[in-house]
């Protein structure tokens, strides 16, 4: 049990897509189990592996309000989305001090690799869908920032980088 270290921003890994899991070993399970605690110690509600320099689509969320129910996650993908939009603000370890509203769907289908290994299927809704797009933009090299205007992302990484000062 490891809280790992997040990448800063500007670091190059946050902005390229991470490299698809072949098969989920041991060693994966391990990274899941860092994630999941390093997701704690922020405190968060999900994790993609990205975010702290693993360059594999692995993703953890836990939006419940007991905690401890983390839905781990190797290659995830939407299958369907809502077309009602849920607003909610959002932020990340890797700019850190600042937030934005962001407007996704307030509903998604995931496909992943489990636990097991085996193929599933399941719906998120509200904060755990936004959750989960979220840790799968990480995924794909976005992050939340990518969803506003350039004028706004940059207002908001300089306002990060002068914090972090």
């Amino acid at each position: 049990m490891t809280v790992r270290a997040f990448l800063p921003y500007a670091d190059r890994r946050l902005h390229v897509a991470a490299e698809p899991v072949e098969a989920v070993t041991e060693t994966v399970r391990m990274v899941w189990d860092d994630m999941v605690d390093t997701m704690e110690a922020m405190p968060g509600v999900g994790l993609a592996a990205p975010q702290i320099g693993i360059m594999l689509r692995l993703a953890v969320v836990d939006a419940s309000e007991r905690r401890g129910q983390a839905v781990r996650m190797a290659n995830p993908s939407v299958l369907h989305a809502s077309m009602q939009m849920r607003r909610h603000d959002e932020a990340s370890p890797n700019l850190p001090g600042v937030s934005a509203t962001v407007s996704r769907p307030r509903a998604v289908t995931v496909r992943f690799l489990n636990e097991t290994g085996q193929i599933e299927d399941r719906d998120f809704v509200g904060l755990w869908a936004t959750s989960v797009q979220h840790q799968i933009d990480h995924l794909d090299g976005r992050l939340y920032v990518d969803h506003l205007t350039p004028l706004r992302r940059r207002m908001l990484v300089r306002k990060s980088a002068k914090l972090a000062r």
